[in-house]
């Protein structure tokens, strides 16, 4: 039995909109459960950054979260995860899930052929923190192609069209040349990128993404600690909260590539987040 409290929101943390697949895939799955979500939408993209500045970025945000008594932490930030894991499973009484392990085990599970591609930020493909789980698996070939461009173009709205296709084409010609059958979307904001990237490898290459498999982790660690929220607590409560000030382009976005309605969405100018400037 669990001591701390079922009915506290779960806590969601991505460094913009990207994270909000991985928060409509647990909403959809455990439509009872509060949420918090934070972007750091001021200091987004984190894929360029360095890993110790990510990681000072994220402990600020994971910190906030865990002061407004969340029961789990989710980084919905492939670079956030690469940067962070460790020191948050360390830091914080709280279980934490982050995305880079499920998508992992489902990829693994999936491939036919042991060629798998990945596409990520320069920070994770860097990190090589999907290289080391894939270690586990010596029968599966990995080859992998950092996607800066990629962020910049979901945060901006523009997920298809000709100019998009032709940058998910050179970025993807290296591991479309490797024969790959299995293709991991190594950060949360490509989901939204599905059509173009599917355009390009083909019909016969498996698309995983983070959103689907850390919601089936996030429901197995709840139930196994006993923390699913009890039946007859009320409607649950979804709080957005962003670090950047164009708060009205968070919620656009969320409608029109989501299709999530967001009535408010707060600015976090305070507390532990330390904004920049």
């Amino acid at each position: 039995m669990s001591s701390q409290d079922a009915s506290a929101p779960i806590g969601v943390f991505d460094s913009g909109v990207g994270g909000l697949t991985v928060a409509r895939a647990i909403r959809d799955q455990l439509p009872g459960e509060s949420m918090i979500y934070v972007g750091d939408t001021a200091r987004t993209p984190y894929g360029p950054r360095p890993i110790a500045e990510v990681r000072r970025f994220a402990l600020e945000i994971l910190d906030d979260l865990v002061a407004q008594h969340v029961k789990m932490l989710v980084i919905a930030c492939n670079t956030a995860s690469a940067a962070v894991l460790r020191d948050a499973r360390e830091r914080y009484d709280v279980p934490v899930v982050e995305v880079i392990g499920p998508t992992v085990r489902s990829a693994a599970a999936i491939t036919r052929n042991g060629r798998v591609g990945l596409i990520g930020t320069q920070g994770t493909i860097q990190s090589r923190a999907y290289d080391d789980l894939f270690a586990m698996r010596p029968d599966i070939a990995l080859a992998s192609a950092a996607c800066p461009r990629f962020v910049e173009l979901v945060e901006a709205g523009e997920t298809s069209g000709p100019r998009v296709r032709r940058i998910a084409e050179e970025y993807l010609a290296p591991l479309v040349a490797r024969d790959i059958d299995t293709l991991v979307l190594g950060c949360t904001h490509y989901p939204f990128l599905r059509g173009a990237l599917r355009q390009v490898v083909g019909p016969d290459v498996a698309l995983v993404s983070s959103d689907i498999e850390t919601a089936n982790e996030v429901y197995e660690v709840l139930t196994a600690r006993e923390l699913l929220r009890p039946a007859g607590s009320g409607e649950p409560e979804l709080r957005y909260e962003a670090t950047g000030e164009d708060t009205a382009g968070f919620v656009e976005l969320a409608r029109r590539m989501l299709g999530i309605g967001i009535d408010a969405i707060d600015r976090v100018p305070t507390g532990t987040i330390r904004l920049p400037g």
